[in-house]
This record gives C-alpha cells, sequence and structure tokens, in this order.
C-alpha cells in the first residue's frame, strides 16, 4: 500500500523529464554561406504532443547576433507552432549557435542550432 501512495506521489515527477513536444523538422539549421550583415531566417516548427495546454516561456540564444521570434500564446495538444530564428552576422568565418527553447512543463530546455559560414 505504501508503495502504491509513494508512486502515485512521484508520478508527477517523472513526467517532468519527459518532452512535451515533437519537432518536425531536424533541430540543427545550415545556413550555408551567408553575406556579412545581411540577415538570414529560418523557422523550426514543433507540435505539442503532451497531453496538456502549454506555452513556450522563452528562447534563449547565445548571443546578439540571434534572434528569436514566437507566438506567445498557448499551445493546445496537437497543435503545431513555429519558432523563428533570425541570424545577423557581424563577423566573417564559420559559426554555430545554440537556441534552448523552455516550455511550460519542462524542466531543460530543448535545444537548437544554426550554423554556416560568412564571407
Amino acid at each position: 500500500m505504501y508503495k502504491f501512495i509513494f508512486i502515485l506521489l512521484l508520478f508527477p515527477f517523472l513526467l517532468q523529464g519527459q518532452n512535451s513536444v515533437e519537432w518536425q523538422n531536424d533541430t540543427s539549421f545550415d545556413y550555408g554561406l551567408l553575406t556579412q550583415f545581411e540577415p538570414a531566417e529560418t523557422i523550426f516548427t514543433f507540435k505539442n504532443i503532451s497531453p496538456d495546454t502549454i506555452v513556450i516561456d522563452n528562447v534563449r540564444t547565445t548571443c546578439g547576433c540571434t534572434a528569436p521570434e514566437w507566438d506567445y500564446e498557448p499551445i493546445v495538444p496537437g497543435e503545431t507552432r513555429e519558432i523563428k530564428i533570425i541570424f545577423d552576422a557581424g563577423k566573417q568565418g564559420y559559426f554555430r549557435k545554440k537556441i534552448k527553447v523552455f516550455f511550460s512543463n519542462q524542466r531543460k530546455g530543448d535545444l537548437l542550432y544554426v550554423e554556416g559560414e560568412v564571407e
């Protein structure tokens, strides 16, 4: 009996580690060759696969040259949404930028990457 109660109390914490979204495209995008100071965009698409409505709490990038745009509205189960990433290259050379997406019912952020070469 005590084991059953313990499992019921622990169950919500076990669910926190599970992904609530399924990315519809690759989580890494290669821009290829870019021209310096000309912004480039890409879109990452995801689907809410959890039984609950979720929201994007935050999208963090590793520098000011990478800017995210997303919808702040709640995402119902089964709904698909997008996150736009705009990269504005100031420096020449190869780059690889990490983007962390935090959803309302997840402890860890999902990782996205953009990379390319600036001439």
